[in-house]
């Protein structure tokens, strides 16, 4: 997990974001488990707390289950669950802005190219 860290968004928050792009991915799949708090800590250089922030909103979020004693697994359907949130989110924050420009710009979304067609996918 390589991370470089903005100053817009809290690190906890980025950290977070990169452990679901890592299993919506599927790098890290259903009883996986996530790195420890002291080694992500050690690694990134951040404070443990801020770890533990990141891996408590996964686990408030049901993507993630703390196991006593011996850490933090995915949890069966996190990447489903994950999925269908990000699908929907997209349909109803990115798509309408990506229409808008479509539109603005004067394009018919008919003649976009298709990845298949060669386009950058």
């Amino acid at each position: 997990m390589t991370i470089g860290w903005n100053d817009n968004t809290p690190i906890y928050r980025q950290l977070k974001e990169k452990v679901i792009g890592m299993m919506l991915d599927g790098a890290l799949k259903a009883g996986d488990a996530l790195p420890s708090v002291r080694q992500v800590a050690a690694d990134y250089q951040l404070n443990p707390i801020t770890v533990s922030r990141a891996y408590q909103e996964l686990v408030d979020e049901q993507l993630v289950e703390k196991r006593r004693g011996i850490g933090m697994y995915v949890t069966e359907g996190a990447s489903e669950k994950l999925l269908a949130s990000e699908r929907e989110r997209f349909v109803r924050e990115e798509w309408p802005a990506m229409l808008e420009r479509i539109r603005r710009l004067g394009l018919d979304i008919d003649q976009l190219p298709r990845p298949q067609d060669g386009a950058p996918s």
